[in-house]
């Protein structure tokens, strides 16, 4: 059931993913970066949310009338503000929508990866929050309409003893401390929560991505400018406590659990949304997956380089102290309960050369699942199954529906955990020792590397940009890389290796074409 919701989601992102390549490129898809993103919009809502402030009057009779003059005579600043505020807010949570089910889809949020996981829940209930009293404070027919169905759900919970709906029967018990109260808390108190929530989140994240690209930047804010001239943010009618709301216009992004509060009942409402919170928390447990063991540290053959540690994206290595008596000054420690078992690390590791021949391969770092000896005899096993003189031997990222489709058309594939696990001496070994003609490098099949820097590592080693780097003798043309996009895409792999073998044959004395072979 679960595999099954997955592969649903994929089809579903696969569908998205294809205009979205196409208006922004594959390097800045959005569907790429839906954390910055996020946090981009948050800082769009916060900029907005201060120009609004400077003129919003904190009082039953002024809030109306204070952001009825920002939208009408101040349209040409305040009214794109109030309206970008809008905007900004439901993009946030249209990508927040997406983050979740793209981290679901892919399988990225299970085992050791819970924190991140876990902690973005209640950064969802901060940001609904934060928009539901955003409404309040426009106290218009649907502000009226937010207040009384919260207060609702509020007095719902049993730790009050005092109707909150109380408050909203007559205008005259509602008092001006009220909106000042409302104001603090949507301008001031939630928002330092959801900075430190945000922190709380990427806490366990080397490197994390907090900016999306500077075009996309540029291309949402820009859609967004354009759509608050064209349809500009406006309130309803005043509120009149006096009469009923009988008809409002609801944000859906926001408000579309309240008409269940009215078809329902409170108490059904948050049996719904805690008991979705609790699956949620429980998902990454949910069935109970297999842990394999963490990398592994072998301090005979550990330098100090530190470029292990560098190179996780999880911070689970750290130097320390030499506990050995070696004559080196740093040793790497790996913490087992951050380590996701990606095999970076062994990637970047200069002890992991497979010429070794007069002792056992055993690097400083490796992966007790997936050795680097083991890998050595996959790749001479699976090398000596090509034949002609077009031979190209194919790396794949473990359990990748690519690394299916190579396989099924026929082509030579070896399956590592992650691309970054494969350290550059292996490209040169099976090149140099004429294993094949050429390498084809194929990553995750979603854009992005699941363990985040797997492909990004291994195209700066193959372009000797990044330690280990390719050696010299070695021509990197030969070694094509082919980072897929979504599964709507993993066609194109074949089509890609074909025209890869075809060239071999029309200029066999020729550099093989160097590519991005996954850009479609």
């Amino acid at each position: 059931m679960l595999l099954a919701l997955q592969k649903a989601a994929r089809a579903g992102l696969g569908i998205l993913h294809r205009p979205l390549a196409r208006a922004f490129g594959p390097a800045e898809n959005p569907l790429n970066h839906l954390g910055a993103l996020i946090i981009f919009f948050c800082w769009i809502v916060l900029i907005s949310g201060i120009w609004l402030l400077i003129f919003f009057r904190t009082s039953v009779s002024g809030a109306f009338e204070s952001l009825e003059y920002l939208t009408h005579e101040q349209w040409y600043l305040g009214g794109i503000m109030r309206s970008l505020h809008r905007y900004a807010s439901d993009a946030a949570i249209a990508a927040l929508f997406v983050h979740i089910i793209k981290e679901f889809a892919f399988d990225t949020y299970r085992l050791k990866r819970w924190f991140s996981w876990v902690t973005g829940v209640p950064l969802v209930w901060m940001l609904f929050v934060l928009g539901i009293s955003g409404y309040w404070l426009v106290w218009d027919e649907l502000a009226q309409y937010v207040a009384i169905t919260s207060a609702e759900l509020i007095d719902r919970i049993p730790i009050f003893t005092d109707s909150m709906a109380g408050n909203f029967l007559l205008d005259s018990a509602l008092s001006d401390r009220f909106f000042t109260l409302m104001a603090f808390l949507h301008l001031v108190g939630l928002p330092i929560f959801l900075v430190f929530g945000i922190w709380l989140h990427v806490f366990r994240l080397s490197r994390p991505s907090i900016n999306p690209p500077r075009r996309l930047m540029a291309g949402t804010l820009l859609c967004m400018l354009v759509l608050s001239v064209v349809s500009p943010a406006v309130s309803q009618d005043k509120a009149d406590l006096a009469l009923a709301t009988a008809a409002v216009n609801l944000d859906w992004f926001y408000l579309h659990m309240y008409p269940l509060v009215q078809t329902g009942s409170p108490g059904l409402v948050w049996l719904l949304l805690v008991g979705i919170s609790c699956l949620i928390c429980f998902a990454p447990w949910l069935p109970p997956g297999k842990i394999a063991g963490p990398a592994t540290v072998d301090l005979e053959n550990c330098n100090g380089c530190q470029r292990c540690a560098d190179d996780c994206p999880f911070g689970a290595i750290q130097m320390q102290a030499r506990t050995d008596g070696s004559k080196y000054e740093l040793e790497a420690v790996v913490d087992s309960d951050l380590c996701t078992r990606c095999g970076i690390c062994v990637g970047a590791c200069p002890t992991a050369t497979p010429f070794r021949s007069q002792s056992a391969l055993i690097p400083g770092i490796d992966l007790p699942e997936i050795s680097v000896a083991s890998l050595r005899e996959t790749i001479r096993e699976v090398a000596a199954t090509l034949t002609g003189d077009r031979r190209i031997l194919s790396f794949a990222c473990s359990g990748s529906s690519t690394a299916a489709k190579l396989r099924k058309g026929g082509e030579a594939v070896v399956e590592i955990k992650c691309m970054g696990q494969l350290p550059p001496p292996f490209l040169d070994y099976v090149l140099s020792r004429d294993m094949a003609d050429a390498i084809l490098l194929t990553g995750c099949s979603d854009g992005r590397c699941r363990y985040r820097f797997g492909t990004d590592w291994t195209e700066d080693r193959v372009l000797r940009k990044r330690d280990p780097r390719l050696r010299k003798r070695i021509d990197e043309t030969k070694i094509c890389r082919a980072w897929q996009d979504l599964p709507a895409h993993q066609g194109n792999v074949l089509k890609q290796i074909n025209t890869l073998r075809d060239s071999m044959r029309d200029s066999p004395s020729k550099k093989l074409p160097d590519g991005e072979l996954g850009a479609t």
